[in-house]
């Protein structure tokens, strides 16, 4: 599957077959976040790969109760370094949080092309990720997502239309 026919297939999934990720997929998968871009090539990023079943279960209840989370048999955690990143991305903002989440979206997208499914979490406590998965000081937690292969087909979302979000030349 050619990329954009992965972002015209991409669905949330939430429920998984318990089927393993082969390692050289979940290789492939992890290879396409490493090429993402970053802010001055920082790369301000480490991906830790649970598939502790103990562990999944504990991020479920960091998660806000997503039991559908611990379903997968892996659950990717991105975490960014703000002291590595560039810090005046825009001459107001520090770069580590688009640049994990650009490698985030290239796992995804690769792992949709796969045959995978995922699905954002952007509703956890950090603090309870941090402290389950021994995540240090320097680092901050971006965004989750479980990835197996998908045991539901999702129904396809609305999009907004080209016309509501994009404008030429001048802001309207």
């Amino acid at each position: 599957m050619d990329v954009l026919e992965a972002i015209k297939t991409r669905r949330s999934v939430r429920r998984y077959k318990p089927d393993p990720v082969p390692e050289e997929i979940l290789k492939e998968i992890l290879s396409a976040a490493r090429m993402a871009p970053s802010a001055d090539n920082a790369q301000p990023w480490k991906f830790v790969v649970v598939t502790d079943e103990e562990i999944k279960r504990k991020l479920v209840q960091a998660c806000n109760s997503q039991k559908f989370i611990a379903e997968a048999p892996i659950v990717i955690v991105g975490c960014g370094f703000p002291d590595d990143a560039y810090a005046t991305a825009g001459g107001y903002m520090n770069s580590f949080v688009m640049d994990v989440m650009i490698a985030m979206d290239h796992l995804i997208l690769a792992a949709t092309s796969l045959g995978l499914g995922s699905c954002w979490i952007a509703a956890f406590k950090e603090e309870k990720v941090r402290e389950i998965i021994g995540i240090p000081s320097d680092a901050r937690v971006v965004a989750l997502t479980p990835l197996g292969y998908p045991n539901e087909v999702p129904n396809k979302t609305s999009r907004k239309s080209l016309a509501e979000l994009i404008s030429y030349d001048k802001f309207e």
